[in-house]
């Protein structure tokens, strides 16, 4: 019992180490990457801190003053370099391994199937995180839901974009589609549906009833989420 006692102490004394370890140590001593905080992901990243503070203050002034990693990824890079303690080098360490992350978002792209709103936001949310203005963009399927093409058609001003029937449409008979999805982006993060969303959607899905090529949904997105029209009744 005694031998017990004394195992659990040291147990408890190699726990206490690695939660007070810088996260590079905590790593190697068995605790997993995941598990690391925001902050703590981003000092590993710098490496180390400046003459002045340690590495974990100069993450955490980092993801403060930028609104955390997704402000990050949309900061400039010499903005950033500015911070004191970070300059350029550092900088671009911390936009390059953003960049990782949206790489491996894009991956997402080789699954081709767009049976949800769901597979069509997880498609195009990391080409949206850096718009200041709205796409509309069109998902031409076969009869199986197999994404043959996706394209922007069109691009707008910050607040609301033109699309037309027959640029979908058209794109949809060149490819040979048996029904098409749109989507467009919403800079603002607000998903509601504006009055020209919906007129738009009532537009398209006269065409496609026309065409003989249907329109199965309409969906709203941002980088955090998305709003199908289908979903809310107005398809």
């Amino acid at each position: 019992m005694h031998f017990l006692m004394e195992g659990d102490a040291a147990m408890k004394d190699t726990l206490s180490k690695i939660k007070d370890a810088m996260p590079v140590q905590k790593c190697i001593a068995g605790e997993d990457v995941r598990g690391l905080s925001d902050q703590e992901l981003m000092s590993v990243v710098l490496g180390t801190g400046s003459r002045n503070r340690d590495v974990l203050d100069l993450a955490n002034e980092l993801l403060v003053r930028f609104g955390g990693l997704h402000g990050l990824h949309t900061t400039g890079l010499r903005e950033m370099s500015l911070v004191q303690g970070v300059g350029l080098t550092r900088a671009v360490r911390v936009r390059a391994a953003l960049e990782m992350g949206r790489r491996i978002l894009g991956e997402e792209k080789r699954v081709m199937v767009m049976d949800s709103p769901a597979s069509v936001w997880k498609f195009i949310r990391h080409d949206i995180i850096e718009l200041k203005r709205e796409e509309f963009r069109v998902f031409i399927l076969n009869n199986k839901n197999h994404l043959l093409k996706h394209s922007v058609i069109s691009v707008g001003t910050v607040s609301e974009a033109v699309v037309h029937p027959r640029e979908v449409f058209m794109e949809a008979i060149r490819e040979a589609g048996s029904a098409v999805i749109i989507a467009h982006n919403h800079p603002s993060g607000v998903l509601s549906p504006s009055r020209e969303d919906i007129a738009a959607t009532e537009r398209m899905k006269n065409a496609g009833e026309i065409i003989g090529i249907p329109l199965l949904d309409h969906i709203i997105v941002s980088d955090r989420s998305y709003l199908s029209l289908k979903e809310e009744g107005y398809l």
